[in-house]
């Protein structure tokens, strides 16, 4: 996405849509919630967020685009809201937001290509130490051969530079996908990685 003041618009397009597979994989390998707690970082129109209170999650849902709260309300039913706590922010503030190790469950679905490179590293840490012992990562990232490979406002990472990521974590899905399609501003050639991780403990 190229204008960020498109993000609006992109999210409420979103409704509707199945809900991502890398959160589908993610729920089925965590289990049931349970009433544990599980952050969804650039949860848009809340699509994955309604999938995590319908598993029995508790839900820290995170997105900078203005009309996020009202999105995400009308996606998740009643019954769920309190459940739910939507904020308007992004992934600098993660860390005042839910105390370290207290999450269970960390999902974001082609949000963190779009931190830019400069900030990239310190989002990684707060993404990384909000995760309790034995949770569970799930992360999309996008690659260096990327068709956007290079713009300043997002970042774009090699296979080490993902494996470097990733340290420390156990690995249990990381699907390296390279193909032409479409994005929301129109065609584009992918390079993304699908990660679910989990920390030890």
């Amino acid at each position: 996405m190229r204008d960020p003041a498109r993000w609006p618009a992109y999210n409420a397009a979103q409704r509707g849509r199945p809900v991502r597979d890398l959160c589908r994989r993610v729920l089925d390998l965590a289990g049931p919630g349970d009433g544990r707690l599980a952050l969804d970082l650039g949860c848009g129109a809340g699509v994955e967020t309604a999938a995590m209170l319908d598993a029995g999650w508790r839900v820290v849902a995170l997105d900078p685009a203005p009309g996020t709260g009202d999105l995400v309300r009308e996606v998740v039913g009643p019954g769920d809201r309190g459940r739910l706590a939507v904020h308007e922010a992004g992934f600098a503030d993660v860390s005042s937001l839910v105390r370290p190790a207290a999450v269970q469950l960390v999902h974001a679905s082609y949000a963190l290509p779009h931190v830019p490179r400069a900030v990239f590293d310190d989002a990684w840490r707060q993404v990384r130490a909000a995760l309790s012992p034995g949770g569970w990562l799930a992360v999309d990232l996008f690659g260096d051969r990327d068709s956007w490979a290079g713009a300043p406002d997002e970042t774009f990472l090699t296979r080490a530079e993902v494996g470097d990521l990733l340290a420390g974590l156990d690995v249990v899905v990381l699907d390296e996908v390279e193909e032409d399609g479409e994005a929301f501003s129109g065609p584009k050639h992918w390079h993304t990685y699908a990660v679910v991780a989990r920390a030890p403990g």
